[in-house]
């Protein structure tokens, strides 16, 4: 609707009523606080959940090393179990082998010693390990003894004892002692010769050539 102005007069303008801002202005900074503080515990949370990732993480891997680890460690125990039957198999071959060299060796030097001491002969010889026990039989002690300094002096024997000597009592047509010895086993290092063998005391010398008789004039 159209109004007029009859009198002339300016129709004064309503006033406005002045806005508060006094109370406003803590509502904002207490908005703005809590704004903030949102945020910073936003990224906090984030941070932390960063840091949680990269722990888990690093516990897996530390967990799949520990599981190479114990399985190496049984791979280890294989190998040393395998080496400890190794290392025994090869000590058995050793000492087989040692046992085996000079075995023939061995028999010829007892052989030739019980050749060169005469009314002695043996029985049994039986080797263990390094120890050689010998059984026989004599025409006298002495001869026993000369074969005892006759081992000794070959270099193959040290520790002759003497276990047993007796007179043979079935035998009674002829003299004879039975005897037992042991000897230990050690013979000469390579590239070193064993010491000269004593000649027998029995064995005759040469005789001289006679002498030519002059020839008369």
């Amino acid at each position: 609707m159209i109004r007029i102005n009859l009198l002339g007069q300016i129709r004064p303008k309503a006033s406005r009523r002045p806005v508060d801002t006094g109370a406003a202005l803590p509502v904002l900074f207490i908005g703005a606080g809590l704004a903030f503080g949102v945020v910073v515990l936003f990224l906090l949370f984030l941070n932390y959940q960063k840091q949680v990732t990269a722990e888990n993480n690093r516990i897996k891997v530390l967990q799949a090393q520990k599981t190479d680890l114990e399985n190496i460690k049984q791979q280890v125990e294989a190998f040393d179990k395998q080496k400890q039957v190794l290392q025994q198999r090869v000590s058995t071959i050793e000492q087989l082998q040692r046992d085996r060299t000079g075995g023939q060796d061995l028999l010829d030097m007892v052989a030739n010693t019980v050749s060169r001491t005469e009314n002695l002969w043996l029985t049994t010889m039986t080797r263990k390990g390094t120890t050689l026990s010998i059984e026989g039989s004599s025409a006298s002690v002495n001869a026993v003894a000369n074969f005892i300094t006759a081992l000794k002096r070959s270099g193959y024997f040290q520790k002759v004892e003497i276990k047993e000597t007796k007179q043979d009592d079935k035998n009674t047509s002829v003299q004879t002692f039975n005897f037992q010895l042991s000897a230990e086993i050690t013979p000469p290092q390579v590239g070193v010769a064993p010491p000269a063998q004593a000649k027998p005391a029995n064995t005759p010398s040469k005789a001289a050539p006679a002498a030519t008789p002059a020839k008369k004039g």
